[in-house]
């Protein structure tokens, strides 16, 4: 069954579980500032949604299938809200590689997720002030 996936290998050119080298996209110097750079963009747009209590975080790390970008946003209480995604580099502007709409769709929807973990953890502790 191994033979059927793309996780076999190739006999005589790659092993099994590896990938040939030109599958892996090289990132020039730069567009690894240019991802870094709107990383923190995502991040620092996260920070502007929410109070100080938040912890936001990105990275950006290389993984087989290339470049791969997280923004985790830990909230004062609850679980912690990541997301993740493989940039399209192929696609990618010269002045950025991810777009200002990606950007605060990402931000606003791990801020919404962060408020609503906070919520979830102290909603049968927290008496409503209005209705």
């Amino acid at each position: 069954m191994n033979g059927n996936t793309p996780y076999a290998g190739l006999p005589g050119e790659t092993g099994a579980g590896q990938r040939a080298a030109a599958d892996v996209p090289d990132l020039s110097r730069a567009q690894k500032r240019l991802l870094h750079r709107d990383v923190s963009r995502i991040a620092a747009r996260t920070r502007e949604f929410l109070p100080n209590e938040y912890i936001v975080d990105s990275d950006v790390s290389t993984s087989l299938t290339g470049p791969q970008v997280t923004v985790a946003v830990r909230p004062p209480v609850g679980h912690p809200v990541s997301a993740g995604f493989t940039p399209d580099l192929e696609d990618a502007a010269t002045e950025e590689v991810i777009t200002a709409d990606e950007r605060d769709e990402v931000a606003r929807g791990l801020a919404a997720s962060a408020a609503l973990q906070v919520k979830q953890a102290v909603s049968d502790n927290v008496r409503p002030t209005g209705k």
